[in-house]
């Protein structure tokens, strides 16, 4: 390294690091049989994709989540314009998504994928925005449910406003849909955007009834295959997950096969419980704090530690 005076700017030998950074992408590339054959990006981008979905939630509750400086006599003007650019950026990320998944399984020529990659991106984002009422409609059951279930809660709005569980159950709800138009990397990207800012991490995959409501929240965690009914409620440090399955050859079970929990209507899971594997925790059940359960459960139980800890015969 070349002598250098106190107040002089390093200069650094680069040259060396870039051709080994590439030599390392290459390697990457090769043992995962990918390209790059139109020299640009195949895969979505996390800041896009939270550009758009900061406006879809503004304009799903503009007046609330919108920008201060918003009237009422404007609020149609502005979710039409925000969804139109959201909706855009949205578009151009599944066809992204799209585009890079079929650059491994299609022979067709480019040009004849990325074309199909963006009618079927088009055709997802059209489903999409006319979903967004229906998914307005769930949201609005779930701020309810969050205002009936926590007396601290002066009204709906400071719900809305303060709520961490509330904010993921919004991205939630959006991902979910994308998830299931077959976007699922868009989908992913937009609840990992709500992890990072509440803690809460839902798969994108988790299917959850109306009325949902996570009180407190932090730590939360739902996976992929869950299925949660109607007017449920989750504290802080719920783990609703999978036990290891492996197959009798050793090798992990496929990614589509049910391994998280089913919770029917009307349960309330207290703090710190962890449920795992495949079980049915039965309507109106109430698991208590800390319980560590990997049974099913019939409808209306009541279940402690100790009662988790002595099993299914109990």
């Amino acid at each position: 390294m070349p002598e250098r005076l106190p107040d002089q700017t390093p200069v650094w030998d680069l040259s060396s690091v870039i051709s080994g950074l590439q030599a390392e992408r290459e390697r990457w590339r090769t043992s995962h049989c990918r390209s790059i054959e139109s020299g640009g990006r195949e895969f979505p981008a996390p800041p896009a994709v939270h550009a758009a979905i900061k406006g879809i939630v503004a304009a799903l509750f503009p007046m609330r989540l919108g920008p201060d400086t918003l009237r009422k006599e404007a609020e149609d003007y502005f979710v039409g314009s925000t969804l139109s650019c959201a909706l855009g950026v949205l578009y151009e990320q599944a066809r992204l998504e799209l585009g890079g998944r079929s650059a491994a399984t299609d022979p067709r020529a480019p040009a004849l994928r990325e074309a199909e990659a963006a009618r079927q991106a088009e055709t997802i984002i059209h489903g999409f925005a006319a979903a967004l009422p229906a998914i307005r409609r769930l949201l609005d059951s779930d701020v309810e449910a969050a205002y009936r279930g926590d007396p601290a809660a002066t009204s709906v709005d400071e719900i809305l406003l303060c709520y961490p569980g509330v904010a993921a159950v919004i991205h939630h709800r959006v991902a979910h849909d994308l998830f299931l138009r077959g976007i699922p990397l868009v989908a992913r990207i937009i609840t990992e955007i709500a992890h990072s800012e509440t803690g809460i991490d839902i798969h994108p995959g988790a299917t959850v009834g109306e009325s949902f409501f996570i009180d407190h929240g932090t730590g939360v965690v739902i996976g992929a295959t869950a299925v949660i009914g109607r007017n449920v409620r989750l504290y802080q440090n719920v783990t609703l997950g999978a036990k290891r399955l492996v197959k009798g050859d050793g090798s992990m079970v496929d990614h589509d096969t049910p391994r998280h929990p089913i919770v029917e209507d009307d349960v309330v899971i207290y703090a710190g419980a962890t449920i795992l594997g495949r079980v049915t925790i039965g309507a109106g059940s109430v698991i208590g704090g800390n319980v560590w359960l990997t049974h099913s459960i019939p409808p209306g139980s009541q279940i402690t530690q100790a009662q988790s800890q002595a099993g299914p015969e109990a």
